[in-house]
């Protein structure tokens, strides 16, 4: 089974319709309920995508609360985010000081690791950091609006 890891910028554009890349983010959900992928994400990125939802939704609270119950169905795996994994992150963002990643990206590139999420598993655009390989939604990180 294939398992791909989602973080909240993919989770914002499928559940944001004004988001720019609402219908690729609905076909690539489509594409992974048809091909039954093992769509893994974190607590951090849980809270996070929440938040955004809330805040940068026209749905707002409705939208926040029915992704609350999406990623409680079987089809998404949480994975929570351990002691060692916090660490690790904190001490990924101090040996980046010229990266701007937030935290909950760095927790999600240490998960993604230990987990041994690789590449070849995501729908979505890659970088290289100098430490891992790492995913990130292709251009729809809603953060950066």
């Amino acid at each position: 089974m294939k398992r791909v890891f989602v973080d909240s910028g993919g989770f914002f554009a499928l559940l944001a319709a004004e988001d720019r890349l609402h219908d690729h983010a609905r076909s690539l959900f489509s594409r992974a309920n048809t091909e039954r992928w093992r769509l893994v994400t974190t607590n951090a990125v849980v809270v996070e995508t929440y938040s955004l939802l809330l805040v940068r939704s026209r749905g707002d609270r409705r939208s926040a609360l029915a992704f609350l119950d999406m990623v409680s169905d079987d089809a998404y795996h949480v994975e929570r985010v351990r002691k060692r994994d916090d660490e690790r992150a904190i001490a990924l963002l101090r040996a980046h000081e010229d990266k701007s990643y937030s935290l909950c990206d760095a927790l999600s590139f240490v998960v993604m690791e230990r987990l041994r999420i690789m590449k070849d598993t995501a729908p979505w655009d890659w970088t290289r950091s100098s430490t891992m390989t790492t995913i990130r939604c292709a251009e729809s990180d809603s953060r950066r609006r």
